[in-house]
């Protein structure tokens, strides 16, 4: 429903949002989770809907900042913040290195924890761009992936820490 029309319809909140550097508007009732918010009115379908139960991690999104589970926040609550989800860690040339190491890694199979776990390493690239091997599984210690046996996932993001003088993602 747009905006415009929140009026006729009581407990609507109208909310804007940066959602990958674009400003984006959404009336939302206030038990509409931040992920049905993402996935329906805004129509960025990457963000994975998994247990709901905020354990998974599939539903990872950077919100100022910080990686959180968007099943667990209600979208009238982040009114104003700005949010990062897979669809906004390409680039303008394409996939970021982390994406394209994925796919040399074969750290995706059926690709239903991928959009949590990039999310997930891309936060942590930017605040630490050579992380130990227990950084790196620490990091990933919600992102629950029943295919990969997280061996691929942790290659990939080896090959793109930054080595003394290089930057990462």
């Amino acid at each position: 429903m747009p905006p415009e029309y929140t009026s006729l319809v009581p407990g609507l909140h109208v909310i804007t949002l940066t959602v990958n550097g674009t400003r984006m508007t959404a009336a939302v009732e206030a038990r509409r989770s931040l992920l049905d918010c993402l996935r329906e009115d805004l129509h960025l379908h990457g963000t994975h809907v998994g247990c709901e139960h905020g354990v998974c991690g599939c539903c990872n999104v950077i919100l100022d900042g910080e990686v959180v589970r968007s099943c667990l926040i209600f979208a009238a609550q982040v009114d104003g913040a700005s949010i990062t989800t897979v669809e906004g860690l390409e680039t303008r040339d394409g996939l970021s290195r982390l994406q394209s190491a994925f796919c040399e890694h074969h750290a995706l199979q059926c690709g239903y924890c991928t959009p949590g776990v990039l999310i997930t390493l891309t936060d942590l690239l930017s605040k630490n761009a050579a992380p130990t091997d227990a950084e790196l599984i620490e990091a990933t210690s919600g992102n629950l992936c029943r295919c990969t046996g997280y061996q691929q996932i942790f290659e990939a993001a080896r090959s793109v820490i930054a080595r003394p003088g290089e930057e990462h993602a």
